[in-house]
């Protein structure tokens, strides 16, 4: 099939790259000059394991192309992706306007039948709304409008899309659902189904997955802060928990909150559809404050050992993306962190194997980067953990302890065991599990 895809975010170039290695021919178009430049020259701008191997073949093959002119990429497509920016506006709710202004554009060019399909995550009703749009120029027979939404997690997005849980498909027309049939039927092979739907309900459906899955970590928040207060301990009601066959053992596992581009944006998103449709979402509204709260638990553990003196402490800091396998920052919890201890006038040495450059743009000289995870050590007070990035999971303990000044570890991510850092004399405060006091000998 001949496809186009406008937006090379993050989606966008996933979605064309995958669709390129099953042998369709691809063309990705976008505004920005410089970006396309560079995905012309072999350059991708986001990290991504198992993207650029694709990248880097199909676009030798022939089948992934870049342009800036809209009407060149769309001109012998059969289907059309919109896999463009849906930002949250102050009152939560998704910015449209990029996707308005693309069905605008498209509406004075198809001249022939495409399917018009919307990737990106947009609130209910806008396959109406881009249908209205394009109708103003076109006839309802030469497009279709789809929601197909993506159910893509960063660190394993290329995964995800070569081998889908389910395919999502939101088309009351037969000659569209004829159309997304053929195309996903090569990534559908070993059975996994293709759900046709309503266009309605589908765009609901991304909604209600994320959102779910936010409260379920930000239930788990809440248990784990009641461990503490009770002296349980959530790995084991997690275990306990995830047991259950009903419950399962995914997104049990708690921490310093939920962050990136999707679970903010999108609950956010379904609360103030909610509100539109005059219906009180009383979980959702808990959910972003509870996350809130949450992204500020491991500073106040900071406070209470150092006894609210912290200027003039150094915190060496490992992990800035807000999940491992991923350069993105959006919404870290990590950044929250590190603002607060600025604030408090403590000093942040900090470490991340992907997302330096980012947080360099956006702190410059106020915190210190460094070369390596041990590099971030030296001179430092103490070190909290933000991110759960593989090579953070078993370090040199001893090297550890040598370097820091006070042999103390803040987890806020749980990457330790507890009986571990006891025998190895650390201080080392987690979430919801036993505290650990060093021992001083007199």
């Amino acid at each position: 099939m001949n496809i186009s895809v406008i937006g090379t975010g993050y989606v966008g170039l996933v979605t064309g790259t995958c669709f390129a290695e099953t042998g369709n021919n691809v063309i990705c178009v976008d505004n920005n000059e410089q970006k396309v430049k560079n995905l012309r020259a072999g350059k991708i701008p986001i990290f991504e394991p198992g993207l650029d191997v694709l990248f880097d073949r199909n676009t030798k093959e022939g089948r992934l192309h870049f342009t800036t002119n809209l009407a060149e990429a769309i001109e012998n497509a059969q289907i059309i992706f919109l896999a463009l920016p849906t930002p949250p506006g102050e009152d939560g709710s998704a910015d449209l306007s990029y996707i308005m202004g693309v069905a605008r554009d498209l509406s004075g060019l198809i001249t022939d039948y495409k399917v018009i399909v919307d990737k990106s995550t947009v609130p209910v009703g806008t396959a109406e709304k881009v249908s209205k749009i394009l109708a103003e120029k076109l006839s309802k027979k030469l497009f279709d409008v789809v929601s197909n939404p993506e159910f893509l997690r960063e660190g394993v997005a290329v995964d995800d899309f070569m081998k889908p849980d389910r395919v999502v498909v939101g088309t009351r027309s037969d000659k569209a659902q004829k159309v997304m049939r053929q195309l996903y039927e090569p990534f559908l092979r070993q059975g996994n189904p293709i759900y046709f739907m309503d266009e309605r309900s589908a765009e609901l459906t991304k909604y209600a997955a994320n959102s779910y899955l936010a409260a379920r970590i930000s239930f788990m928040n809440e248990i784990a802060n009641l461990c503490e207060k009770t002296g349980a301990n959530v790995d084991m009601v997690r275990i306990g928990m995830g047991s259950d066959s009903r419950i399962g053992k995914r997104f049990l596992f708690p921490g310093i909150g939920y962050g990136g581009s999707c679970f903010p944006k999108d609950v956010q998103a379904l609360a103030k559809t909610a509100s539109e449709h005059s219906y009180d979402f009383k979980i959702l509204k808990s959910v972003m404050k509870v996350n809130s709260i949450q992204k500020s638990i491991l500073t106040k553990k900071i406070k209470k050992h150092y006894k609210n003196e912290l200027e003039g402490k150094t915190i060496a800091v490992w992990g800035l993306a807000f999940k491992p396998n991923t350069d993105d920052i959006r919404e870290a919890p990590a950044l929250v962190i590190i603002d607060e201890l600025l604030a408090l006038g403590a000093k942040v040495r900090a470490f991340d194997p992907e997302a330096m450059e980012h947080v360099k743009s956006l702190y410059g000289d106020r915190i210190q980067l460094c070369n390596g995870m041990y590099d971030t050590l030296e001179g430092a007070d103490c070190l909290a953990i933000m991110t759960e990035w593989a090579e953070f999971r078993a370090p040199d303990f001893e090297r550890v302890g040598d370097t820091l000044k006070e042999k103390t570890i803040f987890d806020g991510r749980n990457l330790y065991d507890v009986d571990n850092l006891k025998e190895l004399g650390f201080n080392y405060l987690s979430i919801g599990r036993p505290k650990v006091r060093r021992r001083v000998k007199s």
